[in-house]
């Protein structure tokens, strides 16, 4: 064998190894109710693309985006029974499946900033109270991704407790329409497609839709001119999570680099809602929006009118009353109940 061809032979071995070595050995299938444009969306690629090149190509996620595969609230039991391997849309979703479900979700009321809601996950033992729930159906809780309070848009000012009465307003269904139809507010269960065209013929007052900026997105500022923020009621979370039996084949290191890229994942998201938030509010001062901001104490006796509507949908199953009680343990830690 001469030099050439013993270099065209190592040539050849080198290949091989080097595309042993970044070959994947963990291929996931993934479905988020996120569009690939949106800044959701956007953060749910960057988790992916983290985590393939933090694996060194020993993981491939294939990401099925705007829920392509099954509808959305179908994706956690496609991922639990194999259909899918992975879950990108959020807790919500799963409320009639088990109402501990909403305080994953949205625990409606429960805390003021993104970032006291990722201690609760991270240091107040959410991490453990929500896995109990998530792992009986066969699904593992990676993380969280949070964009932060949504904001109420309102065609008349609601400044407080007094401007909720009788005021009409698209509402999700569930725990949000009990909290303000007690607070003499009418809450209207509309699909999310419905409310510019509802709002534009006098159907509602108002929307729960969305962050600040994305309700500027959705172009309601162009019909009316009030909005609450910084928000108050409304915080929901989607999560990433795994097929249980999946993530248990997976090593420790895989596991450890899906979430640490989760935790990256979550801080940049919120950081960039955040910012895109407050650019928007600053926009529609400039262009003549109303901006209210609640009061400490109006913004504590809606916590305390919420944590009411907490004890109905605690009592209704045992997962339920233990993800309340975690809540409340480590709101006490914060000075936010008593």
């Amino acid at each position: 064998m001469n030099f050439g061809t013993l270099t065209l032979a190592a040539t050849a071995i080198g290949a091989l190894v080097a595309n042993s070595a970044y070959s994947a050995e963990y291929t996931l299938r993934i479905q988020t109710h996120h569009s690939p444009e949106t800044v959701s969306g956007k953060a749910v690629q960057k988790y992916v693309d983290d985590v393939e090149t933090m694996s060194g190509g020993r993981v491939d996620i294939e990401l099925f985006w705007s829920a392509s595969v099954v509808p959305s609230v179908e994706t956690f039991d496609a991922a639990a029974s194999g259909i899918l391997d992975g879950d990108f849309t959020g807790g919500s979703y799963q409320t009639g499946k088990n109402p501990a479900f909403q305080f994953v979700g949205d625990p409606m009321g429960g805390y003021d900033t993104p970032w006291q809601l990722y201690n609760f996950f991270y240091n107040g033992g959410g991490q453990e109270a929500a896995n109990a729930l998530y792992e009986p159906y066969n699904m593992h809780l990676v993380s969280w991704f949070i964009p932060g309070q949504e904001s109420l848009s309102s065609a008349k000012p609601i400044r407080g407790f007094e401007d909720l009465k009788d005021w009409k307003f698209r509402s999700p269904p569930g725990l949000e329409t009990e909290i303000f139809a007690g607070l003499g507010a009418k809450p209207i269960v509309m699909d999310f497609t419905e409310i510019f065209t509802a709002l534009e013929t006098g159907i509602i007052d108002g929307a729960d839709a969305s962050s600040l900026a994305n309700n500027v997105g959705l172009g309601l500022y162009d019909i009316v001119k009030h909005a609450t923020y910084p928000g108050f009621h409304s915080m929901p979370a989607d999560h990433i999570a795994i097929n249980l039996d999946v993530w248990n084949g997976l090593p420790p290191d895989i596991q450890r680099i899906f979430e640490v890229a989760g935790e990256a994942m979550a801080f940049n998201f919120t950081l960039n809602t955040e910012l895109a938030n407050e650019e928007a509010a600053v926009k529609l001062v400039a262009d003549g929006v109303t901006l209210h901001d609640w009061s400490t104490e109006d913004r504590a006796k809606f916590r305390e009118i919420a944590q009411k509507a907490w004890d109905g949908w605690a009592a209704k199953t045992p997962e339920a009353a233990a993800l309340v009680d975690s809540h409340r343990e480590f709101q006490r830690r914060l000075g936010l109940i008593q």
